[in-house]
């Protein structure tokens, strides 16, 4: 499964989501005036657990940066009880992620930004337009190419040192969003 296209310059769809475990709540309006990087995960897709850690560990460097991050799970509970949220502070803690990860028990979110996949990379300026959109790396599970985070490292730092925007993005890839029974977005 690959992410859908969105156009550069999109808005950032705002957001409040309680964050796994209930520690709290986001507002995407604590960006405000900030770039920001939303990350579509999930605590069982072979392809974010074969780049967690290392997503983790560039997140803190972007983070010290000055780049917000915070990752969303939007996978059904029910179905996919890995995913649920009790269970997201674990994973957060073994990936490295030092990012808030929310939970989207609805899936509004997830729709409102079109994502499909898990992981689904969305990088946003500092006025809250769509960046980048677009993969970690060419990396995936069982392919024997390193996980590096290099297309969207280089995404960030495009951003960060005010350039343009890469030219040539390949699309997200991994495993499907996980919808509630109906509520599948149409294509």
């Amino acid at each position: 499964m690959t992410g859908k296209d969105l156009p550069l310059g999109s808005p950032l769809p705002s957001f409040e989501l309680p964050i796994g475990g209930g520690e709290g709540r986001w507002r995407s309006a604590e960006a405000a005036g900030k770039p920001l990087l939303v990350l579509f995960l999930c605590n069982h897709c072979p392809y974010v657990l074969h780049i967690a850690e290392k997503l983790g560990t560039l997140a803190r460097g972007w983070q010290e940066q000055g780049l917000v991050v915070v990752g969303i799970n939007a996978n059904d509970p029910e179905t996919y009880p890995e995913d649920a949220p009790e269970r997201m502070p674990a994973e957060a803690k073994r990936a490295g992620y030092t990012f808030p990860y929310l939970f989207d028990a609805d899936q509004s979110v997830a729709k409102a930004f079109h994502a499909a996949c898990t992981p689904d990379i969305f990088l946003f300026d500092a006025a809250g337009k769509l960046f980048y959109h677009g993969q970690f790396d060419s990396s995936r599970p069982k392919n024997n190419e390193p996980v590096t985070g290099a297309d969207l490292d280089h995404a960030v730092q495009a951003l960060l040192q005010h350039r343009a925007p890469p030219s040539n993005v390949a699309p997200c890839m991994g495993c499907s969003i996980k919808w509630r029974a109906g509520n599948a977005p149409a294509d």
